[in-house]
């Protein structure tokens, strides 16, 4: 029990780590004094607040272009557009920016030009939900800490497009169009300091091969996984938090030491294929096992 506590306190102080640090380089506040008078120039179509100035807001606006950001801008909102590219031109001077938020636009990848996002050198937060994008993006920038690309149309992952992304903690594919062919054995290296990988809502009939050492939270809900491979989560020795509801998962089908890792605290198996309790290891808190066909004896 004292182990199990010490790891649950561990878990949050890393994952409270990484978010407080994140949150502490976003949100740093500016003095207005800091800027000059050309600093404060705003786009017309957008909302600059006098209070915030490190903020420009442009969503909600009908846009089809990126307007040219301000070199003082920090974090950009352009979400709920009808924006289709991603040109360098905008973001000439827009040197500082940490946070992008593009969700629900038309952007495909022939749209983005590219070394538009790899040339913002301190960029933290890329938000690209709800795009018409077919592969992940690349290049990227080295800096980037959170790449969210929820439901769009991915179903390519390009050899390399990870490998200078070692500070990424978050990666959101959730609800895209990953096949097993998508991934290559080293598919995902690079990413040292990954912690959580939301693959939900996909087309996977396996797990995804050769994880990062690091990952600690595995989405993997909705998907047609069938079996998991013997010593899989060797690869994976962090892991403590683990949803594969709503697959094909069979008795057959796990390893025979089942899920008897001592790392994972949480483990969600809802809506399989599961005629018995599988084995599982005395450190785990929750386990979900509702919907399989498991019964009592």
């Amino acid at each position: 029990m004292a182990t199990t506590i010490c790891f649950l306190i561990w878990v949050a102080f890393i994952t409270d780590s990484v978010w407080t640090r994140t949150v502490r380089q976003v949100y740093e506040v500016h003095d207005p004094e800091d800027f000059n008078e050309q600093d404060f120039d705003c786009p017309r179509e957008c909302f600059c607040p006098p209070s915030f100035p490190t903020a420009l807001y442009c969503e909600n606006r009908g846009l089809k272009e990126i307007p040219a950001i301000p070199s003082r801008i920090w974090y950009l909102y352009l979400e709920n557009n009808l924006i289709e590219t991603i040109p360098e031109k905008p973001f000439e001077n827009a040197t500082q920016l940490r946070w992008i938020n593009l969700n629900k636009n038309k952007i495909t990848n022939d749209g983005i030009e590219r070394g538009a996002l790899s040339q913002l050198k301190k960029l933290l937060f890329l938000f690209l939900e709800d795009n018409e994008l077919e592969e992940v993006p690349s290049p990227l920038p080295r800096s980037l800490e959170q790449l969210q690309l929820a439901r769009n149309k991915v179903s390519r992952i390009p050899q390399g497009t990870f490998s200078n992304l070692e500070n990424l903690t978050l990666l959101d594919l959730q609800h895209n169009k990953l096949l097993d062919n998508a991934f290559q054995r080293d598919t995902f290296k690079g990413l040292k300091n990954l912690m959580q990988l939301n693959m939900a809502k996909n087309a996977l009939r396996n797990m995804p091969p050769r994880l990062p050492a690091n990952t600690m939270q595995l989405f993997l809900d909705n998907n047609s996984i069938e079996g998991i491979p013997e010593n899989y989560f060797n690869v994976i020795p962090k892991v403590a938090f683990l949803r594969l509801n709503h697959n094909k998962l069979s008795d057959s089908g796990l390893p025979s030491s089942g899920f008897d890792v001592s790392s994972i605290l949480d483990l969600q198996l809802s809506h399989n294929r599961l005629t018995k309790v599988p084995r599982i290891n005395a450190h785990l808190q929750h386990l979900h096992l509702d919907h399989n066909k498991i019964r009592s004896k």
